[in-house]
């Protein structure tokens, strides 16, 4: 049976939010080949100067929760104009920056841009097709979020080579006005406003969660700069982050009115599931990506140019499976396609597992493919597997509480993939051929994480029964785009080279 096309109205709304995501999804890249140049510039230090990305990511992370809220209290086409503006304004700021404490608060008001931007387009795209064709409604939205951050390197390396750091963030400018023009003249005002009901912010939910993500993203990212997960500079905002967090489980488990994001979701096995693997994916699947770029240029002595465009074979294989992945995973249910997919993103892996041997270039090249492949059928997937089935009030609070998961998980993965890298090596005088074989050894590790994420992916739905999907499409039925309440992280939170190579 043919499946049935996208509405007009819907495939006016992926394009208009999937042109505003590009600049965000790019900026999870773009700036991490530039912390260089920019430190040099602004005559600052190692420390400070990863507090750009560290400030972004933290900001990034605390926005989520409350934007399910945002989106109620004042509706889809106001908060996503908003968000835009913001990300707007914290772009050209920090292109202008005149000093480290200047970009550093610039960087912040991106993030909150960004931030927002993320968690609403997931939500307003899955409320607006109304729980129907999610396989390949995910493969249309996560196409961009595959590819873009992948390429960002490589533009980075041509802006760094050609003219000023700066126009890392000028560039943003075209592509968010064009965003703006579109999103105004495009986005509805009757499907895309506020819900009459107007929900009250659950301030002590908030007080709770963002600390609380505060915490544990600041924890982790400054693991690489402690030198592991045992100095008091990482266990206290880890500890109390993991307190605050607890404390908000139990305030939105009682409290009588909305919670900020409603945590009784998990009570659904295959969202947990889902949820759980895109926490291990930081460990298992994404944490290898950052590690990529750095073996490239630290164990090949690629440029930061040749090391991005290394890496573009892994964004042609997200996108070579992406339709019938998308239709496999609407016949066949989630649990299949996200065993497959894990299984080649590890298979891929396993090139760059023999770095101690030196690997042909073709050979990383085909590897990269295939794991690229992999990567893009988790995805779909996975996001399949967390929304299928669910209300629509449900959405807002599922796109805050995977978010959330995602963010944590790919902050966590940095940290433990910098701390096995950097005792692998043995220290800072390792000579290339041991570097390159540290790698190695840290690549089999992302490999054999793989098993715990195969662990969880059995426990996601398997093939969608009658009843289920017509009861799945009724849940959601007449999409108002109210909702009720609350993507290879935006960027790692500290480049490890600098685990290994102080003072670069």
């Amino acid at each position: 049976m043919k499946a049935a096309k996208f509405d007009r109205s819907l495939v006016t709304l992926i394009v208009i939010l999937l042109i505003g995501i590009v600049p965000s999804l790019l900026d999870s890249t773009i700036v991490n080949v530039a912390i260089t140049s920019i430190g040099r510039d602004l005559h600052t230090t190692v420390s400070a100067i990863q507090w750009v990305i560290t400030g972004y990511l933290l900001s990034f992370g605390m926005v989520i929760p409350v934007s399910g809220w945002a989106l109620a209290r004042f509706g889809g086409r106001a908060t996503w104009l908003f968000a835009l503006v913001v990300f707007l304004g914290g772009s050209v700021l920090s292109g202008a920056a005149w000093n480290i404490g200047a970009m550093i608060s610039f960087r912040v008001l991106q993030g909150i841009g960004g931030g927002l931007m993320t968690t609403l387009m997931t939500t307003l795209i899955l409320q607006a097709a109304g729980g129907r064709q999610l396989g390949r409604l995910m493969a249309a939205i996560s196409l961009p979020v595959a590819v873009v951050p992948i390429l960002g390197p490589v533009l980075s390396g041509l802006i760094i080579s050609n003219v000023s750091w700066r126009w890392i963030f000028f560039v943003n400018v075209p592509m968010c006005v064009l965003a703006i023009v579109l999103a105004w003249r495009g986005l509805e005002h009757g499907r895309l406003a506020a819900g009459p009901a107007r929900p009250r912010l659950d301030v002590t939910g908030l007080l709770l969660l963002c600390p609380a993500l505060v915490g544990l993203l600041y924890g982790l990212a400054r693991v690489s700069t402690a030198g592991g997960f045992g100095h008091l500079s990482v266990l206290v905002p880890v500890l109390g982050g993991a307190i605050l967090l607890a404390a908000f489980a139990w305030h939105a488990l009682h409290t009588p009115r909305g919670p900020l994001v409603d945590v009784r979701l998990f009570r659904c096995r295959s969202f947990t599931a889902a949820s759980g693997l895109m926490f291990l994916a930081g460990l298992s699947i994404y944490g290898a990506m950052l590690l990529m770029p750095l073996y490239l240029q630290q164990a090949r002595g690629y440029s930061a140019l040749a090391a991005g465009l290394m890496l573009v074979p892994q964004g042609v294989g997200s996108i070579l499976p992406r339709t019938i992945v998308g239709r496999l995973t609407d016949r066949l249910g989630p649990r299949p396609v996200t065993l497959a997919g894990i299984a080649l993103a590890g298979i891929g892996t396993v090139p760059f597992a023999l770095a101690g041997s030196h690997p042909a270039v073709w050979f990383l090249c085909v590897g990269l493919v295939v794991r690229g492949a992999g990567l893009g059928a988790a995805t779909i997937a996975l996001m399949v597997g967390a929304f299928q089935g669910l209300p629509e009030a449900d959405v807002p609070h599922a796109s805050s509480a995977t978010r959330i998961m995602q963010q944590l998980g790919g902050v966590f993965g940095a940290a433990v993939l910098v701390v096995i890298l950097a005792g692998q090596a043995g220290g800072h005088g390792a000579s290339q051929a041991a570097l390159a074989a540290a790698f190695g050894r840290t690549f089999w590790w992302c490999t054999g994480f793989t098993a715990l994420a195969v662990i969880l992916a059995a426990l996601m739905p398997g093939r969608p029964g009658p009843a289920t999907a017509e009861s799945a499409g009724a849940a959601v039925a007449q999409p108002t785009l109210t909702g009720s309440a609350g993507s290879p992280p935006p960027g790692s939170p500290r480049n490890p080279a600098h685990a290994l190579a102080p003072g670069k």
